[in-house]
């Protein structure tokens, strides 16, 4: 990013494709200067889809499940000197498979690295600035997931949970400081999740899903206008949430049991 520019700067991680890159575009066409962040090498195309006339963004390719590089990506940000008025964490990972017996440890917690630790980290480096200037925008990519546990995908649907949770908390923390916290709960998306998941085979993974596109214009229109929450997309997604509240706990799982168990797309 060179250059001074009097525009608004947003950060979004998890930006190379998907809701991310949506949130990206839909920011961009608010005149947003954009730092977008990645841990793959598509992150190195979004700057120049996303550059128009008078809007820099630039790229950082960055593991946000090493501490340390969500360490360095603060320290990156905080370098520019500029404010940041809108960070939208919203990188993401998901294991689909028996817990016990069909995922790996690692991968297990590199849900929990990425969807819990570096949330909570780079919301920890950033907030603070955003205080002190006492302006800005805050978004977590939650999931109606959040609404129930999840067989099959039981430390996603946590990580959901815990993001949720952790969201509306600060929330209510920053309450008159001038920075909102939004979370956006999308259902079933069309993005790679679900392939990278390991989850075509599931149910839900051959069902219908929402545009991220749609899901990213809601999210931020949300975001802007610093309400609580938003759930985008598709009726039956603010059904599953109103589920959440009012359905018995050993129902819900029943229910993700028969949409999320490998072989059920069948």
């Amino acid at each position: 990013m060179t250059g001074v520019s009097e525009r608004p700067l947003a950060v979004v991680t998890g930006a190379s494709s998907g809701i991310g890159y949506e949130l990206s575009r839909e920011l961009a066409e608010r005149d947003y200067d954009l730092l977008v962040v990645a841990e793959d090498e598509g992150i190195t195309a979004v700057p120049g889809k996303l550059e128009r006339p008078g809007v820099q963004v630039t790229g950082i390719r960055a593991d946000l499940t090493r501490a340390e590089e969500v360490d360095g990506l603060a320290e990156k940000i905080t370098a520019l000197g500029r404010p940041v008025d809108v960070l939208a964490i919203n990188a993401g990972v998901g294991v689909s498979g028996d817990f016990v017996r069909e995922t790996s440890l690692e991968a297990q917690l590199t849900v929990v690295d990425l969807n819990v630790r570096s949330a909570v980290q780079l919301a920890k480096r950033l907030l603070p600035a955003m205080v002190d200037r006492g302006s800005g925008r805050v978004l977590f990519t939650s999931s109606v997931a959040a609404a129930a546990p999840g067989p099959f995908q039981a430390v996603y649907h946590g990580s959901k949970a815990f993001l949720q949770s952790f969201a509306q908390g600060i929330r209510e923390e920053l309450r008159g400081s001038g920075v909102t916290v939004t979370s956006v709960m999308p259902g079933p998306t069309a993005t790679q999740f679900f392939g990278r998941a390991r989850m075509t085979n599931t149910k839900l993974g051959a069902g219908p899903k929402d545009s991220a596109a749609e899901v990213a214009a809601q999210a931020v229109e949300a975001m802007l206008a610093g309400k609580d929450h938003v759930v985008p997309g598709s009726l039956r997604n603010k059904v599953q949430t109103v589920m959440g509240r009012v359905v018995p706990d050993r129902v819900l799982t029943a229910i993700q049991r028969r949409i999320s168990a490998p072989g059920t797309a069948r």
